[in-house]
């Protein structure tokens, strides 16, 4: 199964990215409003300059079975840059994605983020500090995070036939990579 694939294939750029937004902070409580700040525009240039580029890549037959229109992020990370007095910006670096396959594997990144970022957000609603905080962005499923996740794996495991992993796999290792080099 590719979902199983990526994420044994992509788990030195998941721990970079926890160590980059020292995630280990977060359940100590040491997490600071400036520490989310830093969590919240990264994503947010990670998504300005990918999800649009990512849902256009994709075949009609994805729209209805990832259910595309659910899963936009774009418009809540910029709620919570305005909650957080950050400034929009406008997409200044090159990100582009060869084909639908890499679109897939761009998007498990991005899933993989909400599906930790639910964690993330109950956890700083108990933080100090944290009270006024939205967490639009990582709250984006609420209930949802768990069957939005397993029905993202399901159609990416359905969908790509094991001689394009490496293809889905590039996907996700550019977006990683983007997410880790952007500021």
């Amino acid at each position: 199964m590719v979902s199983e694939y990526l994420k044994q294939n992509t788990a030195e750029f998941h721990d970079a990215a926890e160590k980059l937004f020292s995630s280990e902070k977060i359940f100590s409580r040491t997490f600071t409003l400036e520490d989310y700040k830093k969590i919240i525009h990264t994503n947010y240039l990670m998504l300005l300059h990918s999800e649009d580029k990512i849902f256009s890549s994709l075949a009609d037959k994805f729209s209805d079975k990832l259910q595309l229109t659910d899963r936009k992020k774009l418009p809540l990370i910029e709620k919570d840059l305005e909650s957080l007095a950050l400034e929009n910006q406008a997409a200044s670096h090159t990100l582009e994605f060869d084909n639908e396959n890499e679109a897939l594997g761009a998007m498990y990144v991005i899933e993989g983020s909400t599906l930790g970022g639910n964690v993330i957000a109950k956890q700083l609603s108990k933080t100090e500090g944290f009270d006024n905080v939205t967490f639009n962005f990582f709250g984006c499923y609420q209930e949802n995070t768990g069957p939005m996740w397993k029905s993202f794996k399901e159609v990416l495991d359905t969908e790509v036939k094991e001689e394009n992993y490496n293809e889905v796999l590039s996907g996700a290792k550019k977006l990683y990579t983007f997410l880790l080099n952007v500021n």
